[in-house]
C-alpha cells in the first residue's frame, strides 16, 4: 500500500507552500506523505468517514498542531470551503471518479482550484489494467468539460495503478 501511496504523492510533487486538498483521505498515511513536504504550504483533507477522519487526525497530530494539516469530515459533492482555493487536489482510489458520475465533485473543484491548479486522480482496481482505468478517469473528467494534461501508470505488487491529471477548462492552457 505504501508503494501506490508513494508514487501518488511523488505524481503530485507537493512543494513546500502549496495548498492542497486531499479528497478520501482514509487513514492519513498519503498526508503524512505530502505534510512532510510542505513548510508553509497547508493540507486540507477530507473523508465522507468520521472514523476515518479521526485515525488520519491521531496519525498526523503533529502537522494538524502546527497548522500544516487539517481534516474534515466531508463529502466532495456537497463540502464547503468557504473562500479556500486549492494549488492541487488529489484522489486516492475514489471510486466516484472511476465509477461513477463525478459532476457535482467536479463543479465543487472548479470553484476552489486556483487557475494554475490541478486535479490528480489515482485508481487502481485489483481486477482492472491501467489500460482500463485510465479511460474510465478521463471519461469522469471530460464529460464535464475538464482536459486532461498528464496520463502515468505505475504497476504495484501485482496491481497496476492509473493516474489522470486535469484542469478545468477555465484555466487549460
Amino acid at each position: 500500500m505504501r508503494d501506490r501511496i508513494g508514487w501518488a504523492v511523488e505524481m503530485l510533487a507537493p512543494e513546500a507552500s502549496e495548498c492542497i486538498l486531499e479528497i478520501g483521505c482514509g487513514h492519513g498515511l498519503a498526508a503524512t506523505m505530502v505534510c512532510d513536504r510542505l513548510v508553509d504550504g497547508r493540507l486540507l483533507a477530507i473523508d465522507r468517514s468520521a472514523a476515518m477522519i479521526e485515525a488520519a487526525r491521531r496519525r498526523n497530530a503533529a502537522f494538524v498542531a502546527d497548522g500544516r494539516a487539517e481534516f474534515v469530515v466531508a463529502e466532495l459533492a456537497r463540502a464547503e470551503f468557504g473562500s479556500a482555493v486549492f494549488d492541487k487536489a488529489f484522489a486516492l482510489r475514489v471510486g466516484i471518479f472511476a465509477r461513477g458520475n463525478p459532476e457535482r465533485e467536479l463543479a465543487v473543484l472548479a470553484r476552489h482550484l486556483s487557475p494554475f491548479g490541478r486535479l490528480f486522480l489515482f485508481h487502481d482496481e485489483p481486477s482492472r489494467t491501467a489500460n482500463d482505468l485510465v479511460p474510465r478517469l478521463e471519461a469522469g473528467v471530460c464529460r464535464s468539460g475538464w482536459t486532461v494534461e498528464a496520463r502515468a501508470t505505475h504497476r504495484v505488487r501485482g496491481c497496476d495503478v492509473a493516474c489522470v491529471v486535469a484542469r478545468h477548462p477555465d484555466f487549460a492552457a
